[in-house]
């Protein structure tokens, strides 16, 4: 221990000191999996540890705040909640909420000098925990699991000034003009953590201490990586993170599934789309459903593969049909082969679908015919809806309900197919089956709705498809439905809409009179939604690590997730 506290040798001896104390370490789900010192589950990347925040309030409904020492190696100077700090690995504190308590009391006592005996008479109410991250600086770091604890009572209050600077009663008007910076509060820091719990606690219960302490949530609110404003640092990661950590399985259940293909052109065809690269997020998003609703397994990888390989399939034939060039940055399957190729690939590739999932010992033989029955019900409203996009084209008139059952078709029967048979493959219960399937219905509807709006506003490069494609071909997305409706002066885009071939001037021309005319903010509002609704889904779901991965997933549709 003491080459570690030799890292801090340069600080206050007492807070060097303390240090050398051990936290307890804990897994997402706050069980405890180890103990490490205080100095190590600070220091550089960290450690989670369980910690805990106490709120006082007194009689006048006020709350106690402090002004961290700056004495304090971690967060110096900020200002924080009435006690926080962490529960140690001995035999008093490392056992649950009556361990919590306890390091409470022992804290309460060492910074505040409000002594054990009075504060074994208090009733500690365990409204919540949150786990976040926050980096002070290069070397210090919170990282933790913490337990939010409310108590009432009037109490005098003697703080240990190498632990506290200060100390204040506020009301809810007051610590509302601390977290704003108003007046004096604007050249103070308040803690990242301490704004969480007011913004997660406080704030849905009116700031009501009465309201905090009866309101009991025994899930933990994940809340990520947050900058000192309790802001989210880098939105999705957690995501990208999830999505980084299946592809390589999921890709290689996909590769090893269409080897069954030995003749050699086929084969060659079947695998060209996944030279695009891409994040395999319909491959994974059974996976993730099912970690989100408690039952993952391997067979999710072979289930995501199979719907994968046949959405490829689709992909496939739908560049056939509107004639598109360039998929995922690549040349389409018909360029770089022919269409009599493309199409048997295609063919092929819906069989291996199938195949894979019979054959596949991760899944049970009363689950199969579920999982069978749902990609089929899939590939025929894909192909339903994408017979509709076919049609919309001669057609005179398109309504907006016409194009959004024609997307639940064409895309979203995707999506809602990957969380519906994740959740299946979990032996989620039906009505779970079906909530997740409804976020699934409306994550697709908001990623097509992104989709076309990123087609206008994008560029090839980043599309990998020709950008302004939809306008240049005619297409009935909502935002031509919407251009049309209204009726306004749009000359560029009826000159381009359906052209084939326009000059790049008159395109850009175009796609500023739909900008004008509010066509385009018309469909981003639809987005919305379609996003809100996912998010409602997903409310139902308890909290926990697995779910924030799926919320994060659900707004990444608004920026796009290809």
């Amino acid at each position: 221990m003491a080459p570690e506290i030799g890292e801090v040798k340069d600080h206050d001896s007492i807070q060097a000191e303390m240090m050398g104390e051990m936290c307890l370490v804990v897994d997402s789900d706050d069980n405890v999996i180890d103990a490490e010192t205080k100095l190590v589950c600070h220091k550089d990347d960290g450690i989670r540890h369980r910690a805990f925040s106490v709120l006082i309030f007194d009689s006048l409904g006020r709350l106690l705040v402090q002004k961290r020492s700056s004495e304090k190696i971690t967060f110096p100077g900020v200002w924080a909640n009435s006690c926080c700090s962490h529960p140690l690995d001995i035999v008093s504190e490392n056992d649950g909420p009556n361990g919590v308590e306890n390091a409470a009391r022992r804290k309460l006592e060492q910074e505040l000098g409000i002594p054990v005996e009075i504060s074994e008479t208090w009733s500690f109410g365990h409204i919540g925990r949150m786990e976040y991250s926050c980096r002070w600086d290069n070397d210090w770091i919170e990282r933790e699991i913490d337990h939010i604890m409310v108590v009432h009572a009037d109490t005098e209050v003697n703080h240990n000034e190498n632990e506290i600077a200060d100390v204040l009663w506020a009301d809810s008007l007051e610590i509302s003009r601390m977290m704003d910076g108003n007046g004096e509060w604007g050249n103070e820091v308040i803690a990242p953590w301490f704004r969480l719990i007011w913004e997660k606690f406080a704030i849905p219960h009116d700031c009501d201490p009465y309201a905090m302490a009866s309101s009991i949530n025994e899930d933990i609110i994940y809340c990520g990586e947050v900058d000192m404003d309790g802001e989210s640092v880098n939105p999705g990661q957690a995501l990208l993170d999830a999505l980084s950590d299946h592809r390589d399985r999921v890709e290689e259940e996909i590769m090893e599934s269409l080897g069954k293909m030995e003749q050699k052109n086929l084969h060659g065809a079947m695998t060209h789309l996944f030279k695009g690269g891409g994040k395999r997020l319909r491959a994974i998003l059974p996976r993730l459903v099912g970690e989100a609703v408690g039952g993952a397994n391997d067979g999710h990888y072979t289930l995501g593969a199979s719907i994968e390989i046949i959405h490829n399939f689709t992909l496939i034939h739908d560049d056939i049909i509107d004639q598109d060039p360039i998929r995922r940055g690549l040349d389409a399957v018909h360029v770089e082969y022919d269409d009599a190729t493309a199409i048997n690939a295609g063919d092929a590739m819906l069989a291996v679908g199938f195949e894979i999932l019979a054959e596949s010992e991760e899944i049970p033989d009363n689950r199969l015919s579920h999982l069978i029955r749902s990609i089929g019900e899939m590939v025929r409203k894909v192909a339903e809806g994408q017979q509709e996009d076919i049609e919309f084209e001669t057609r005179d008139e398109v309504s907006e309900q016409d194009y959004i059952e024609m997307i639940a078709g064409k895309t979203s029967a995707m999506f809602e197919t990957c969380a519906r048979t994740g959740a299946i493959l979990a032996n989620a219960d039906e009505e779970t089956v079906e909530n997740m399937a409804e976020w699934g219905l409306n994550l697709g509807l908001c990623f097509q709705l992104m989709d076309d709006l990123i087609d206008i506003t994008g560029d090839t490069e980043t599309l990998g498809k020709p950008a302004g494609s939809d306008i240049v071909q005619g297409k009935m997305t909502l935002i031509a439905i919407h251009a049309k409706r209204t009726g306004g002066d749009l000359p560029h885009f009826e000159r381009v809409f359906g052209s084939g071939d326009p000059d790049g001037d008159s395109l850009s021309k175009a796609v500023l009179e739909l900008e004008s005319s509010g066509s385009v903010e018309y469909a981003r509002s639809r987005a919305m939604h379609h996003h809100s609704l996912a998010h409602d889904c997903l409310d139902n779901l308890p909290s926990s690590q697995a779910v924030e991965i799926l919320r994060e997933l659900t707004d990444f549709q608004l920026i796009r997730i290809s």
